[in-house]
C-alpha cells in the first residue's frame, strides 16, 4: 500500500484572486512583508497496491484525469509506503 500526497497549483500565468484576498488578510493582521500569496490543494490518497510503478502510474493518472486541471493548473506528488 502507498500514500500519495498530492499538491495542485495554479500555473505561474494565472491569476490567483484567492491568493491575493489572503495576501491583503494577512497584511491588515500586520504580516506587511509578505509579498505573495498562491492558493492550491492538498490530497491524500492510499492506493492499495504493492507495486511501486503500479502507484506512480495511477497517481499521475488520477492527478491528471479528476484532481487538476491540466490548463490551468500543475500537480506534483510525493508517494510513500503506507
Amino acid at each position: 500500500m502507498f500514500l500519495a500526497k498530492i499538491y495542485v497549483t495554479l500555473k505561474p500565468a494565472v491569476n490567483d484572486p484567492q491568493g491575493i484576498t489572503v495576501r491583503g488578510g494577512l497584511h491588515n493582521l500586520g504580516f506587511t512583508g509578505v509579498t505573495e500569496v498562491r492558493v492550491g490543494k492538498y490530497m491524500e490518497v492510499r492506493l492499495d497496491t504493492t507495486d511501486e510503478a503500479d502507484a506512480i502510474r495511477q497517481a499521475d493518472e488520477m492527478s491528471r484525469k479528476l484532481l487538476s486541471n491540466p490548463v490551468i493548473e500543475d500537480y506534483r506528488f510525493d508517494l510513500t509506503p503506507a
